[in-house]
């Protein structure tokens, strides 16, 4: 008798094996997941052409994002410098960019911001450098990215400056996922590849689990 219990009891555990194994294959779903954080709200800037550039460009991408100012001379070089180890893993993958955003659209207009990406050597269809309302951007880093703390827009927006080694981490349809990641870091560099990569082989991104929209509806 007890073998017979054996038996059976092995049966069914290879038949739940086999079962789990034809639901999982060929799908994602095994994987480790970065959760998802928040999500991108809608949003109009201008890129480093003078051409618009919405959320709407962002989907179907998995995007690093950033913000940074051209004149600075202290963390923004560091980032830009180790995000662009990022760009050269990833620039042959047709869903993948970067997007980075002025803290200093006074004096970052579209036409400085191309003379820096020429500066970099980078293609802005694939990193695309942003300008565009000073309460707006600041907006986004705060309640799209989380690369600011909202709690900092206090008083007027002329005398608040926002300056963050920060990226986020953007799916295919608009969700923010892992964490924000100091690009100051090589471990959480080397997590944002290895999420950046995950993400670029996620076939059905999760729903937004937020009160927001994303890219998708």
């Amino acid at each position: 008798m007890p073998r017979k219990i054996i038996l059976y009891s092995s049966f069914f555990i290879l038949l739940t094996i086999v079962f789990l194994f034809f639901v999982f294959a060929g799908t994602d779903n095994w994987k480790s997941k970065a959760p998802i954080i928040g999500y991108v709200q809608p949003f109009t800037f201008i890129n480093q052409d003078k051409k618009i550039f919405t959320q709407k460009n962002m989907a179907g991408k998995v995007c690093a994002v950033n913000f940074f100012f051209t004149s600075c001379k202290g963390v923004c070089p560091i980032m830009n410098n180790n995000l662009s180890k990022v760009y050269n893993e990833f620039k042959n993958e047709p869903d993948f960019m970067i997007v980075s955003h002025t803290c200093d659209p006074e004096t970052d207009s579209a036409a400085r911001l191309k003379h820096y990406a020429d500066s970099m050597k980078v293609d802005t269809h694939k990193w695309v450098f942003l300008t565009g309302r000073k309460d707006s951007l600041y907006l986004a880093a705060r309640n799209s990215y989380m690369i600011d703390d909202p709690n900092n827009n206090v008083g007027s927006i002329n005398d608040q400056f926002l300056h963050s080694q920060f990226i986020a981490l953007v799916d295919r349809a608009g969700n923010m996922r892992g964490q924000v990641y100091d690009a100051l870091k090589p471990d959480e560099l080397k997590l944002l590849q290895d999420n950046i990569t995950s993400l670029l082989k996620e076939k059905h991104p999760p729903a937004t689990t937020t009160s927001g929209t994303s890219f998708a509806n």
